[in-house]
């Protein structure tokens, strides 16, 4: 089994290059679909969760050409199976991005239901009720969604709560629905803009996507478009997050600093220093680190997909600080791992009660989930001593070449498999 091995206690110094977002991608992955013409599509993370979905489409039938580790062209002609029920989609959560796909343009569509992380729950009812608004009937059977229509009719669909999945699932089959659909309480998040503009580059006629209300006329086809996705915020956020941890002094570079601005303005109240400029963010943390209180909130609020990161921060910040998870009810289990480190966080129902203590130590710790255990890596570069992380499947499901980008900016980690060579690891670094 594959760990990471930290040596903590050096504080980060460099340039970071950041990548494509992983949420926007395996939407735009999934879009990319939607017409017989061949679509190009850059900047695209290489990362666990998009290389299944890339061999779960080539899988029902669709051409798809890695042109390099970054690039793919996609063409949607060859589809000759509309039933989608590849054994590796179960692991991730963005499968369910393949029906709206599917059912926009075949009006028929089936797709095993998705796994990913256990974070909490993430129901499909808001996808379900969009798709029979559009004219769908839908059924739940043998593990799988199953979505079929006569044909799509636009309408009027508000959505109870903010869902950027059903928004981007109900975007993608009113695209090529007959007349005009509007989605209400739509989710505003980046990767929703930029599913479409993506969409809308393939000849969909989308309006007021990033805003509440997203209107849809529906078009009879789509074309080919060449597309480069959006840099990933939450990857850029982790960075942000690791130099402050360890009282660092790092250039954060191809971002969108717009997109940054919840996670820059906790940095700031935590006491760090932050120059932002076009396309990238200069985070130094050479002083002291202060308590404040979070709250995960949608875009854009504080993303919950940052909340671990944070709170690995602020459990090395003077004083008490409070984190509130509002999204994902699962999101403290890296609270335990935390504290064999050394943090001192108590989790009342949805609230972490944080403790700032001096420095974390080193400890032998397993990831729980994705950001978590991004989280705990930032926690082991910041800490006294070694730290193993097991686990590491979850971290590469959303983070692209980790540890070389950390060794880049002075971190010392190495990724090993086993007992041999995490003590090989240790002799180098002692």
């Amino acid at each position: 089994m594959e760990q990471y091995v930290i040596k903590g206690g050096l504080p980060l110094v460099g340039e970071v290059e950041i990548g494509g977002a992983k949420n926007a991608a395996l939407a735009i992955l999934a879009a990319a679909i939607m017409t017989d013409e061949t679509v190009t599509i850059d900047n695209l993370p290489n990362v666990r969760d998009t290389n299944v979905l890339l061999d779960a489409i080539a899988g029902i039938g669709a051409k798809v050409d890695r042109v390099d580790s970054h690039t793919v062209k996609i063409n949607g002609s060859y589809i000759d199976c509309l039933c989608v029920d590849y054994e590796s989609m179960k692991k991730i959560r963005a499968s369910y991005y393949l029906l709206g796909a599917l059912l926009g343009k075949y009006k028929q569509a089936e797709v095993a239901l998705p796994g990913g992380c256990n974070i909490g729950s993430r129901p499909m009812d808001l996808h379900i009720k969009g798709f029979k608004a559009l004219g769908a009937k839908v059924e739940i059977k043998g593990g799988a969604v199953s979505a079929k229509a006569e044909h799509l009719e636009g309408t009027h669909i508000y959505l109870d709560k903010v869902s950027v999945g059903a928004t981007i699932n109900i975007l993608m089959a009113a695209a090529m629905a007959d007349g005009k659909t509007t989605i209400e309480n739509a989710a505003k998040e980046p990767h929703v803009v930029d599913v479409a503009n993506f969409l809308n580059s393939m000849g969909a006629n989308i309006r007021g996507a990033g805003t509440d209300v997203i209107r849809i006329t529906g078009v009879e086809k789509l074309h080919k478009a060449e597309y480069s996705i959006i840099p990933d915020q939450i990857e850029a956020g982790t960075f942000m997050f690791a130099a402050a941890a360890t009282h660092g002094d790092v250039l954060v570079k191809n971002v969108i600093p717009k997109h940054l601005e919840a996670t820059t303005a906790k940095l700031l109240e935590a006491g760090c220093r932050i120059e932002e400029f076009d396309d990238a963010v200069h985070v130094v943390a050479q002083g002291s680190l202060e308590n404040t209180q979070v709250t995960t909130l949608p875009y854009p609020g504080f993303p919950t997909d940052m909340q671990p990161q944070m709170a690995v921060v602020l459990g090395i910040a003077h004083g008490t600080s409070t984190v509130t998870e509002s999204i994902f009810e699962n999101r403290f289990k890296y609270v335990d791992e935390l504290t064999r480190m050394g943090a001192d966080i108590k989790v009342e129902s949805n609230i972490a009660i944080i403790n700032g203590v001096q420095q974390y130590t080193g400890a032998r710790v397993s990831a729980p989930d994705l950001r978590a255990g991004a989280a705990l890596v930032i926690a082991g570069l910041a800490a006294e001593g070694i730290t193993v992380i097991d686990d590491i499947h979850f971290i590469e499901r959303g983070y692209e070449e980790f540890p070389a980008k950390l060794r880049e900016i002075g971190a010392q980690i190495e990724k090993v498999a086993t007992e041999k060579e995490i003590q090989k690891f240790t002799l180098k670094v002692s």
